[in-house]
Parts: C-alpha cells; structure tokens; sequence
C-alpha cells in the first residue's frame, strides 16, 4: 500500500451506527473498515466494466453460425472421452 492520507467523511447517524456495530463485531478499526469496503466497491466498479466491455466487443463482433458449430463440435468431443461422462 502507498501513502496513507486522512480525510473526512460525513454520514447519518444511522449508517454510523451500523459501521460502529460492524466494526465491534469484525474487530476492526473504522479505518480498516471503510479502507475495505472502497476497496470492495471498486474491484466490483472494474468487474462491471471488464464485462460491459466484453458484451460491448461480443456485440461490435459476434461469433459466426461456423464459429458456434465448431465449439459444439469440439467440446462434445472432448466430454466424450470424460471417464463420467
């Protein structure tokens, strides 16, 4: 981790309360706390992205009949030699 730097962050009092609560239960700081859940909040912000630019790509390019034919093609081939399957 870099630079650790202080800010202020206002919040109601009901959402205080419910850090506070979860803070006491996890045994952490609130610090720890909020650090985690940024940190939560945009990994979940660049998955989000990561697969809108998939769809976005799939859309602009999407597989061709040919393309679907022959995965079905090779992965029923490949279960085949599956002992289960």
């Amino acid at each position: 981790m870099g630079q650790i730097v202080k800010i202020s962050v206002s919040l109601p009092v009901e959402i205080l309360k419910a850090v506070e609560g979860e803070c006491k239960t996890r045994g952490e700081s609130r610090s720890r706390f909020f650090r985690h859940a940024v940190e939560r909040l945009l990994d979940q912000q660049h998955g989000q992205e990561a697969v809108r630019r998939y769809v976005e790509g799939y859309r602009q390019q999407p597989e061709t009949d040919e393309e679907v034919a022959l995965a079905h093609q090779i992965s029923s081939a490949v279960l085949k030699q599956e002992p289960w399957a």
